[in-house]
């Protein structure tokens, strides 16, 4: 009788399990009669089919003798509710840090390219959604990994290092891979927040008059901070 009973327990739990859909609610009568309790599939937050548009603060992380900010302005759309591209345009402002005055201190000049612009288009896969029940509110996020290539602009100080030290920054255009990982946290149905870190790998020419035309591999990496629209 009691093997009958724990079977007929687990087939209920089952069973249970097997209807419980994106649609389920649970209903707990001591919280506030306004919240609702959704099972973990359920996605409150859709993504599919829409179009947003998003500002970002940056922070750059990489480059030893220049400290760098800017900002982009990205537009994209989902076409399923895991997958989506995204164009961006951003901007970038530095300066050099302590360390290259530290250098500069030793009678030596710091070498440095630092990003002014980029253009760029990525995939996003957004496999993961999950929610965190905090202060008795609950905050719903994507979890997301973009792939794509970039159009840089960068500037550098190789002129530097010919004869006369000319105070001129050198320009130079380049494509790059570009890849990104982003938590979008929504707030409501139109808005979101968003926090990236973001890779740029690209080639360029080396450092000084001696090895012009010779390319090298750089990397750039940003934290981004913003806020997203969709509608």
């Amino acid at each position: 009788m009691t093997k009958m009973l724990w079977a007929a327990l687990v087939g209920l739990l089952i069973a249970s399990a097997a209807i419980a859909s994106e649609k389920s609610v649970y209903d707990f009568s001591w919280l506030d009669k306004d919240k609702e309790i959704y099972v973990l599939q359920n996605r409150k937050f859709r993504k599919d089919g829409r179009v947003y548009v998003g500002l970002n603060a940056i922070k750059t992380l990489s480059g030893a003798f220049i400290d760098q900010l800017g900002g982009n302005i990205r537009a994209g759309y989902f076409f399923k509710e895991d997958w989506g591209f995204e164009v961006l345009y951003g901007k970038y402002t530095g300066s050099e840090n302590d360390t290259a005055k530290g250098v500069r201190d030793q009678n030596t000049v710091p070498f440095y390219r630092k990003f002014d612009t980029v253009m760029g288009g990525l995939v996003w896969w957004s496999p993961f959604y999950a929610k965190i029940n905090t202060f008795n509110e609950i905050f719903y996020f994507d979890w997301m990994f973009g792939l794509g290539v970039a159009q840089v602009k960068t500037l550098d100080n190789r002129n530097k290092f010919l004869p006369g030290n000319p105070d001129t920054l050198t320009s130079e255009d380049t494509t790059g891979a570009l890849w990104s990982t982003a938590l979008r946290f929504h707030i409501n149905q139109a808005w979101s927040m968003r926090l990236d870190f973001t890779g740029i790998h690209y080639s360029a020419d080396r450092k000084t008059s001696n090895t012009a035309g010779k390319s090298q591999l750089f990397s750039n990496y940003d934290f981004g901070l913003g806020l997203m629209f969709a509608f």
